[in-house]
């Protein structure tokens, strides 16, 4: 099963796909700040902005990784997991999206 199978979208056609509910056996994804990079990010997939908090799948130098941007009345938060290769990246992303990791 892929991520888009866990695709979450709102009945008109103004929101992106929304991240399930963590379940109460969410695994934890390890998150840090955003590395210095000289390659450019390319954001593969993404979630609605319209929640608080935000992911994109990303891939840079041959890697991929997901990023989360937390948003509120101050500054954007801006994290990313560990880059990994993009098979377990996108295993991630599912996860992230059904709600089974965070």
């Amino acid at each position: 099963m892929g991520y888009s199978d866990y695709m979450l979208m709102e009945a008109d056609d103004h929101h992106s796909r929304h991240v399930a509910p963590a379940s109460d056996k969410s695994v934890p994804i390890d998150w840090m700040p955003v590395p210095p990079r000289a390659e450019l990010v390319r954001v593969r997939d993404y979630t609605c902005d319209c929640r608080e908090t935000v992911y994109e799948l990303c891939q840079a130098g041959g890697v991929r990784f997901i990023r989360r941007i937390k948003q509120g009345d101050r500054a954007p938060v801006v994290e990313e997991c560990p880059t990994g290769r993009a098979h377990d990246i996108d295993n991630l992303w599912a996860q992230l999206l059904s709600g089974v990791a965070r």
